[in-house]
């Protein structure tokens, strides 16, 4: 893949990823095995209250951010931050190339691609 930088904005139901280069964008979709299971919680029960997260489900988004030098991982709860601990806990390469976690609501694919863009040039500036 020739791609330098690439996005992925993840929630606990899906993760879009996208490759990017000055002219062009490759887009796929991850989703976990099961997208749609709910946690619930009984007063009083011993051990609920958290759901495991899908290990596999981030081990496939970090298998579709390969290729990339520079990651930006966005989304609008804690998804976003459990890809970055599983990242950390089982592929320290990978590791490397996150160059930013950031918060952001729902957005359009373009709307992502675009403030990537943005923040890859920001950073990119700052660079000696």
């Amino acid at each position: 893949m020739s791609h330098f930088h690439a996005v992925v904005w993840i929630d606990h139901a899906e993760a879009h990823v996208m490759h990017i280069s000055p002219d062009d964008v490759e887009k796929s979709v991850v989703q976990p095995a099961n997208p749609h299971k709910h946690l619930h919680n009984k007063r009083g029960a011993v051990g609920v209250g958290h759901a495991p997260e899908d290990q596999h489900y981030y081990h496939e988004v970090v298998e579709a951010l390969r290729g990339a030098k520079e990651v930006l991982i966005v989304g609008p709860a804690n998804a976003k931050l459990n890809l970055i601990k599983h990242i950390h806990a089982h592929d320290p390469a990978m590791a490397e190339n996150v160059v930013g976690v950031e918060t952001v609501d729902h957005p359009s694919d373009a709307q992502v691609v675009a403030y990537a863009r943005k923040y890859f040039d920001a950073a990119d500036r700052m660079l000696p």
